[in-house]
């Protein structure tokens, strides 16, 4: 039995898709916080077992991970100290229900050091993984596209992007990373620790995506470089709260210092073709 977390999640309902079509259905179990969720269901419809299972809640992830050979912890979206705490709830869980291997969705530049809080947090449960007595592989992935786009919301409307000064980023697609977590999850051991970053072939920067931003749409975008304090401010301004403003100046400086540029071919050696890049990506979100 595969157990997979967060599987009603964007990234987690990608990797339950692609997992079915690899091994049976009965073989697989997700673990979710609302097992009524449209997601679930349609899983169940499918033959996939749904428990209900909430990192806060060691009783329901007893019930939910029951009989895994392997768990997939997918990365909570928290922050910090709350994190690294369900994260070791999950480690510990799939530990005392004995499963073989811990899979978890990690990141790229995960590092004590790092610039990006997030990356700091992957960091404390990669040491986790390492202590908890159990064969584990953590999935390095790629800097999420999904987050470039979102950073292009104004631009949209203007053609300016107005950021922070930034650094080469390998932008890779949650399909992409989806497809190939589930391929490692049915090739059992493929990978034991941190994987290879699992990256698009090229690293880019917001210059860069201005630029493609134009080839793909024939509409003008410019790069423009925002002061720190004051794209903080703005972000305030606009209903962010200061603390998940501070984590986004903090992916800036990250970028800046190469944490997230390197590329790597291991993704496309999972999916057996090259890996989605920003133009596909970008031709897709504004059009």
């Amino acid at each position: 039995m595969i157990i997979v977390t967060g599987a009603t999640g964007q990234l987690g309902h990608r990797i339950v898709g692609h997992l079915l079509t690899r091994v049976p259905s009965e073989q697989v179990g997700v673990s979710v916080r609302d097992p009524e969720n449209p997601r679930a269901r349609t899983f169940a419809d499918r033959g996939v077992r749904v428990r209900r299972g909430d990192f806060t809640d060691a009783e329901s992830l007893a019930h939910a991970f029951e009989g895994a050979s392997q768990v997939l912890v997918v990365s909570v979206d928290k922050l910090g100290e709350e994190c690294v705490k369900q994260h070791r709830a999950a480690i510990e869980a799939a530990v005392a229900a004995g499963a073989r291997r811990i899979l978890y969705t990690s990141q790229m530049g995960a590092g004590a050091a790092s610039h990006f809080q997030a990356c700091r947090d992957h960091a404390a449960t990669e040491e986790i993984l390492r202590g908890c007595g159990v064969p584990f592989t953590s999935l390095r992935n790629g800097f999420y596209a999904a987050s470039a786009t979102r950073f292009l919301d104004h631009a949209r409307e203007t053609g300016e992007i107005r950021l922070p000064a930034d650094g080469p980023v390998a932008w890779t697609t949650h399909a992409d990373l989806a497809e190939a977590t589930a391929a490692i999850l049915a090739d059992e051991g493929r990978f034991d620790g941190p994987t290879p970053p699992l990256t698009a072939a090229r690293a880019l920067t917001f210059d860069d995506i201005a630029a493609l931003a134009a080839e793909v749409t024939g509409r003008a975008f410019t790069r423009t470089t925002a002061p720190g304090a004051g794209f903080r401010d703005q972000l305030i301004a606009q209903g962010v709260p200061a603390h998940y403003a501070d984590q986004l100046l903090g992916i800036f400086a990250a970028a800046r210092t190469g944490e997230f540029a390197t590329t790597d071919p291991t993704l496309g050696t999972l999916l057996g073709r090259e890996p989605a890049d920003m133009r596909e990506v970008l031709g897709e979100a504004l059009r």
